[in-house]
């Protein structure tokens, strides 16, 4: 789905959305929900401050603040670039790299060939008469543009010439949603076979999972020559703009976007996030805390001094 299309469906709901909420506000990616919720809750359980949530994919994450004009102390994507491609320096001046994740397939309670399926012939499941898998929206979640890199660095690995494009024609419009969270129904539904998640996205919500060989599943810092052959074409930050991204490490970041409601609150609670305690958290809902974190721009010192 082309962004500018995707923008008129959305816009009306997010102005709804710009009367404003008492405490802190931060906007998501939907793979941080259940981290972000139980963050939330412990910084308001120790500085008696409401966190008010709101999960997208990262990319509309952003273009909330970018294009709609709407007003974050926080903004947490699934993707680095998502902060560099569409807010710095105009909206953002700096960012702190804090997790990591990789590509997995999860599995409806049923799914079709489901016991046969493995990291050596997933892709031939999937291209089976039948079985029906999903994805994310490419122009709105970073979940989707790794999935379709993940199907090319798939048919470079197995060596299997035309795969991505097959796995492309084979997943039609009405299984792509905005996010890839958004794919969970589906599953539990078994109105989807599979759908391409994160790790932690599947391990948070006890599904069943096929692990992919590293040097497919984004989530291979030593892999990163070999992720940048994979590439994807979307929306820049203007209209009728186009950019290209290349595969790359999957790496999540935080940031404060230039003039939030509540700075400091919005300092405290990155310096929250980027702790020992907040990196707990993280782990404990089967993510890979970076540590230390990484810092990128004019990082506040209040910032860099997290711990």
């Amino acid at each position: 789905m082309r962004m500018d299309r995707f923008v008129l469906t959305v816009a009306v709901g997010l102005l709804a959305g710009c009367g404003g909420n008492e405490g802190l506000v931060v906007f998501h990616a939907g793979s941080l929900s259940i981290p972000f919720k139980r963050l939330g809750e412990e910084f308001g359980r120790r500085t008696g401050v409401r966190v008010v949530r709101e999960a997208s994919g990262s990319r509309l994450a952003a273009r909330k603040v970018v294009q709609f004009g709407r007003r974050a102390d926080v903004i947490a994507v699934s993707d680095y670039t998502v902060i560099e491609d569409l807010m710095m320096p105009e909206h953002a001046r700096w960012y702190a790299l804090f997790a990591t994740n990789e590509m997995v397939i999860a599995l409806s309670p049923k799914a079709k060939f489901g016991d046969e399926i493995g990291p050596d012939n997933w892709y031939e499941v999937l291209l089976r008469p039948g079985v029906s898998f999903g994805r994310g929206n490419e122009e709105v979640d970073p979940c989707g543009y790794r999935t379709l890199m993940v199907w090319q660095l798939a048919e470079i690995y197995y060596d299997v010439p035309g795969l991505a494009d097959r796995l492309f024609h084979a997943c039609p419009p009405e299984h792509i949603r905005p996010n890839s969270e958004a794919l969970l129904p589906l599953l539990e539904t078994r109105d989807l076979d599979y759908a391409f998640l994160y790790l932690s996205v599947a391990l948070q919500h006890k599904l069943r999972f096929v692990k992919l060989p590293p040097q497919v599943n984004l989530g291979d810092p030593s892999s990163e020559d070999l992720y940048r052959r994979a590439s994807v074409e979307l929306e820049g930050r203007r209209p009728g703009e186009r950019i290209v991204k290349r595969g790359r490490p999957i790496a999540y970041a935080i940031t404060i976007p230039k003039d939030p409601p509540n700075p400091e609150l919005a300092l405290r609670f990155v310096r929250f996030v980027l702790s020992e305690d907040g990196a707990s958290i993280v782990r404990g809902c089967g993510q890979v805390p970076l540590d230390p974190p990484r810092f990128k721009g004019d990082v506040p010192p209040e910032v860099r001094g997290r711990r």
